[in-house]
């Protein structure tokens, strides 16, 4: 018997399991597809916190797992003897027009503060990033120190074998004992849409790619909507698509291909990078776009860890800490607008 039967191996079940062994109890995972096979083992990694600006709990309980994230990695790498390719090395942008230049420090003043003296939010010139940077009109940039990288695959493999060692069981097929979370991705969402009988979230595609281009000490980048995120292995990530409405969930096609022409063309810096692999999966995203935590409506013993969509990994660290308290100890720490019953 066990403690805890943590339906998926993505990244919310994963980490899910590692704060229940953390608190002593006993965890089986069963997933028919493996560690990582969905959504979670993609290639990009950005771990980006949301704008200093009206601030609301999302934002806290993000900023919070952020704060986590570098003692949280460096245990499981530990432990695990491999890398998660976690590195807290901040993040470019460009500011375009003088409105992006009078928000971009308006934020200034709101980071030392809601971001708790922990990170920064600055205005640098864009010569002071020695050529690694996105094109910048104004000839300026925002850095920032709290955003993070990570390999999502690299990650939850090295989460899966720290798992292991702890004692847990990582399993494609099994029975289900003791309290059952489901952290199934798209598809718990559609069971859940199912049983309530309303839209509880939906899947959003995305497309990447890895390119062998070693920027591996700088900082990841973003504009137009395309992240450039440099692994600890020497690879780097660029992505992604964001398709509500999709054919095959698990190719990639010519959408992709348009976002490696905008990289590009933003970042002429890649141009010589040879593309290493493509990479599409479907992300769930909850109704409520925040992720979905907390007790099973009317199912006695199940819990919900579900709708990372793109911050999943960045929620991890604590999303896994308050379904734990909550599964094992009754006490429940999750954010209002976080809950099943809040996308009804």
């Amino acid at each position: 018997m066990v403690d805890v039967t943590i339906m998926g191996a993505g990244i919310f079940g994963l980490s899910v399991a590692w704060s229940c062994l953390q608190k002593g109890a006993t965890v089986r995972v069963i997933d028919p597809h493996g560690v990582a096979a969905g959504s979670s083992g993609g290639v990009v990694g950005a771990l980006a916190p949301h704008t200093p600006e009206r601030w609301e709990p999302k934002k806290d309980f993000q900023l919070e797992s952020l704060l986590m994230a570098e003692a949280y990695w460096a245990e499981i790498e530990t432990i695990s003897s491999q890398s998660s390719g976690y590195g807290r090395t901040g993040r470019l942008q460009p500011i375009l027009d003088e409105h992006g230049r009078n928000l971009a420090e308006e934020r200034i003043d709101q980071a030392r503060e809601l971001w708790r003296g922990q990170a920064i939010w600055e205005i640098i010139p864009a010569n002071q990033a020695d050529g690694w940077a996105p094109q910048s009109p104004t000839g300026y940039l925002v850095h920032d120190t709290l955003s993070a990288r990570i390999h999502p695959r690299q990650a939850c493999t090295a989460l899966a074998v720290a798992i292991r060692a702890l004692g847990a069981e990582i399993v494609t097929e099994g029975s289900e004992e003791g309290s059952i979370v489901w952290a199934t991705g798209l598809a718990g969402l559609e069971t859940l849409a199912k049983e309530f009988e309303k839209p509880i979230g939906n899947g959003v595609k995305g497309q990447a790619m890895l390119l062998d281009h070693d920027a591996r000490d700088r900082p990841q980048l973003f504009a137009g909507g395309i992240h450039v995120i440099p692994h600890a292995d020497g690879t780097t990530g660029i992505g992604s698509t964001s398709e509500r409405y999709y054919g095959s969930p698990r190719e990639t096609d010519e959408l992709l291909e348009g976002v490696y022409e905008r990289a590009l063309e933003a970042f002429p810096v890649l141009k010589n990078a040879k593309v290493l692999s493509r990479w599409a999966g479907v992300r769930p995203r909850s109704k409520s776009r925040a992720p979905m935590l907390g007790a099973w409506p009317a199912r006695g013993g199940h819990y919900v860890a579900n709708g990372g969509f793109k911050i999943g990994f960045g929620m991890a660290p604590r999303a896994g800490q308050v379904m734990a308290d909550l599964v094992l100890e009754g006490r429940d720490d999750i954010p209002e607008g976080f809950r099943v019953i809040d996308n009804f």
